[in-house]
């Protein structure tokens, strides 16, 4: 579970990260990312019924979370991500998730 302190909870901020974000795709999931002034990189991620039923949702959603923890350091300081989860990610094992993951925020300037 990724702390209270990297969590986007706000539904406005969501939402603004969703519209203003420069999107990074992956083959699996599309990352919107907003550079702030906060002093902490926080997350949302947002996994819709086209992934699959709710246990598959549930199960990808904790799957990025760990990637997500595994690679902080990767993290642009003070950046608002989003993370889309695509349809393809129901076939991804752990290890490509992270890889992907840390390729696409290498991306992020």
């Amino acid at each position: 579970m990724l702390p209270a302190a990297l969590r986007l909870s706000a539904t406005t901020q969501i939402t603004a990260t969703l519209r203003a974000g420069r999107r990074h795709a992956s083959p699996y999931f599309v990352l919107h990312v907003v550079k702030t002034n906060d002093s902490n990189a926080k997350f949302a991620f947002a996994v819709n019924k086209k992934v699959g039923n709710s246990v598959v949702r549930h199960r990808i959603t904790r799957q990025l979370r760990e990637v997500v923890q595994h690679n902080l350091s990767l993290v642009p300081v003070g950046s608002h991500i989003v993370i889309r989860a695509l349809p393809s990610i129901r076939q991804a094992s752990f290890a490509q998730l992270g890889q992907a993951f840390s390729e696409t925020i290498g991306k992020v300037n």
